[in-house]
């Protein structure tokens, strides 16, 4: 029997969920109604100090919401990362707006702050910033920006369930924040998001967006252009269970990036984090000096079933987007980095033969 391939990523799932989801399916509330969800929110809420949460299908249509719900549309710019999954900056095309990119800082990976200020212009409406693989942005920076020049400021926060900065849940670091539920993400519901805000007129405006924009008074009216952006009850119900191990996931997260990190410091380079902030370790990163040493630890890996996976292409090399020359250290680290195994259940004994393989190889 051959050694067992190691994925990059699997969903700490197991009874818990399955009762619950069984105990969902014997109520029928099987679709967008249905105890789970309501509670599934009050959770997020009170795990994070949210004063609102509205959970949404997926990661996707949250950011797509925040748009709406905010009226950015046609003519209008929103300040962005370009190293970030694609989705984000796709959110701001969706509402017939225009993406200006920014570089990222060497270090952290996330917007550079110092970057975005000679971007902004009379149609700037927003700063959208990511925190790219668990790691909080510049929070404290990016608000001081976005309050001095009027704009909203949007928490893509997909990655980082679970980081704080200075003791503030990601989650509550925007006028809108977002998270995503995908089944590699570090609390999962399948398929599934969450938008929280502070503000309770954009929390009742993104209710009513994500549910076919029906009236609060008149069944069957919808007085709005709405979306069927609605989280199911069993996929809440899944999220519910998962909520309830997000201290020990996060504690297995830790000690996964700590092994890394304490077998190959000496041969890449990690992400580094904000001063008084902790990372959710969603995957765990590291980084080559060339190319050349990158595709050869991926080659070497992948022979011994380790899966690894690409950094994320530039947004701007993308064939549907605008082409920029003014963002280096994005596309320096896009060809240079790999995500390593960081899933919670990650044995020790695997996780020592990954970095056994990545010293006697590079």
């Amino acid at each position: 029997m051959g050694v067992e391939k190691i994925p990059i990523y699997k969903p700490y799932i197991g009874e818990d969920e399955s009762k619950i989801v069984a105990e969902c399916m014997e109520s029928t509330w099987i679709s967008s109604q249905g105890k789970y969800i309501n509670a599934f929110e009050q959770n997020i809420q009170k795990y994070t100090g949210a004063n609102h949460a509205i959970a949404v299908s997926n990661g996707t249509v949250a950011i797509h919401l925040a748009m709406l719900a905010l009226d950015i549309g046609h003519g209008d710019e929103v300040i962005t990362t370009n190293f970030t999954y694609v989705a984000s900056s796709n959110s701001i095309l969706y509402v017939g707006a225009k993406p200006v990119f920014v570089d990222i800082d060497p270090l952290t990976w996330n917007l550079d702050p110092s970057l975005i200020e000679e971007k902004i212009s009379p149609r700037t409406k927003a700063i959208l910033y990511t925190n790219v693989y668990g790691v909080p942005g510049d929070y404290n920076e990016l608000k001081r920006i976005a309050d001095k020049h009027g704009l909203f400021l949007i928490e893509d926060a997909a990655e980082s369930f679970g980081a704080t900065f200075e003791e503030k849940a990601s989650g509550t670091l925007g006028d809108i924040s977002t998270y995503s539920f995908f089944g590699n993400k570090t609390i999962t519901t399948g398929e599934g998001g969450m938008v929280l805000t502070p503000d309770r007129k954009l929390a009742d405006k993104i209710r009513k967006l994500k549910n076919q924009g029906n009236s609060e008074t008149v069944r069957y009216y919808h007085d709005i252009l709405g979306y069927n952006y609605r989280m199911t009850n069993i996929q809440a119900a899944i999220g519910v269970a998962q909520l309830k191990k997000i201290k020990e996931i996060l504690e297995l997260k830790a000690q996964i990036q700590q092994n890394y990190e304490e077998g190959l410091k000496d041969l890449v380079n990690f992400q580094k984090l904000p001063d008084n902030s902790s990372s959710s370790y969603w995957m765990c990163s590291i980084l080559f000096s060339t190319i050349k040493e990158k595709d050869h630890i991926i080659a070497k890996l992948n022979d011994e079933k380790v899966e690894t996976r690409p950094f994320f292409t530039p947004i701007d090399e993308l064939p549907f987007y605008e082409k920029i020359e003014d963002c280096p250290i994005s596309k320096k680290i896009s060809a240079l980095g790999i995500n390593l195994p960081s899933f919670p259940a990650l044995e020790t004994k695997d996780q020592s033969r990954i970095i056994e393989l990545i010293r006697n190889n590079i």
